[in-house]
């Protein structure tokens, strides 16, 4: 039976759901008729066994160092130890050697720093988990880093955000070799409810940042969520937490490093994005539920932030569940 060789790439302190969310959609996909069929390895250096982040021990099956053969997919898993891994220059030779004979290269999460420093993105347009965007922005200028969605292709390399999102990027793939119908059959059977298109955001209102240590921040932020089509202008904000407006700013950019108003817009393009994925409520009443007041108004944040109307995400969402 001919077959589509994965090479997974681990090292110590890799995330084992980067790699676990890959291997098991693929070997899915396989059990379900993928034809050709996935046959999916996990190389590190020297084929040593690795300790995850987690404290599980995997078992290599290749070595890195060893392998010669041009492979179909090569994918960079993330994790806590990723400049440990960066910094390794068998593991950085290795990639770099199986990434010029292979079909489309990728990483999950901060696996993206070992392709930067392969030099496999340079010019490239990439994502990585957003938590860990701005040390790797300035680390590798010559990437464009966007920690926004929840994958990103660029040409035949594809990076992706954070840990589950490494299930979004393999669901994609599966659907790139054999279809639609195969990528939604392994969705159902990894009870992923949605297969998120790329241009998702990565991160959801009530995870995006940590939760502020200061009280009044978190109480302009849980009004807001909870408030989304009221008034939430930084006057109004301000007079609700007993503060000036321009205190209240000050803490905003202490705390999130932004502003009041833009924590509000983001909040409520969230919200809309949930209820258009999710409802079946006319557009406009989801512009009005989340403070956006039209359609139009809607439209227009949407294709700003995600580079598409709320009427195309919601479609893709439809297609997507099981």
């Amino acid at each position: 039976m001919p077959t589509r060789s994965v090479v997974v790439v681990g090292y110590e302190r890799a995330e084992l759901v980067d790699i676990a969310c890959v291997t098991s959609a693929l070997m899915l996909a396989t059990r379900l008729g993928a034809r050709p069929a996935y046959q999916v390895g996990l190389a590190t250096v020297g084929g040593r066994d690795i300790v995850c982040e987690s404290g599980l021990v995997l078992r290599a099956q290749l070595d890195l160092c060893d392998l010669q053969d041009a492979v179909d997919t090569l994918i960079v898993s993330g994790g806590d130890g990723h400049l440990s891994a960066a910094a390794d220059p068998r593991l950085v030779r290795g990639v770099r050697r199986l990434a010029s004979r292979a079909r489309r290269v990728a990483s999950v999460c901060t696996g993206t720093a070992i392709l930067a420093e392969a030099g496999l993105l340079d010019g490239r347009r990439a994502t990585t988990h957003w938590f860990y965007a701005d040390d790797l922005i300035a680390r590798y200028p010559r990437v464009s880093i966007d920690p926004a969605p929840i994958f990103v292709r660029d040409g035949n390399v594809a990076t992706s955000g954070g840990v589950t999102a490494s299930l979004d990027l393999t669901l994609a793939f599966v659907e790139e070799d054999h279809g639609p119908e195969l990528a939604r059959w392994v969705a159902m059977g990894m009870v992923a409810y949605l297969k998120r298109p790329g241009n998702q955001a990565q991160m959801s209102v009530f995870t995006r940042t940590p939760r502020p240590a200061d009280a009044t921040v978190r109480r302009v932020m849980d009004h807001a969520a909870t408030h989304p089509d009221g008034d939430l202008r930084t006057e109004t904000l301000a007079a609700l937490v007993g503060v000036s407006p321009r205190q209240l700013h000050r803490l905003f950019r202490a705390e999130l490093g932004d502003t009041p108003a833009n924590v509000v817009r983001r909040t409520r393009l969230e919200m809309a994005a949930r209820l258009a994925a999710t409802t079946d409520l006319p557009l406009s009443q989801v512009a009005r539920r989340t403070g956006f007041g039209s359609a139009e108004s809607l439209r227009q944040a949407f294709v700003s932030k995600f580079g598409t109307s709320p009427r195309a995400f919601r479609h893709s969402q439809a297609h997507a569940r099981p």
